[in-house]
């Protein structure tokens, strides 16, 4: 059972009015950001990430989503 009021969460960048796709401002990046077409290539869906000593999948789902497992 979730505990947490999702209106209360703090967003770091104002959020996009209508059906825009959202990119944040790139005059000031504050965190290094991959366009994840770098990452997914030659028509891949899912890729492997080495973290510490754990395996982590990263992985584009039926409607354009990622999603993160370990």
């Amino acid at each position: 059972m979730n505990t947490h009021n999702p209106k209360s969460f703090n967003f770091r960048y104002s959020r996009p009015l209508g059906e825009v796709s959202y990119r944040p401002s790139m005059s000031t990046p504050s965190v290094r950001t991959l366009a994840s077409e770098s990452l997914f290539q030659n028509g891949e869906y899912e890729i492997g990430i080495a973290h510490g000593e754990s395996l982590y999948r990263l992985k584009i789902t039926r409607q354009g989503k990622l999603i993160l497992n370990k």
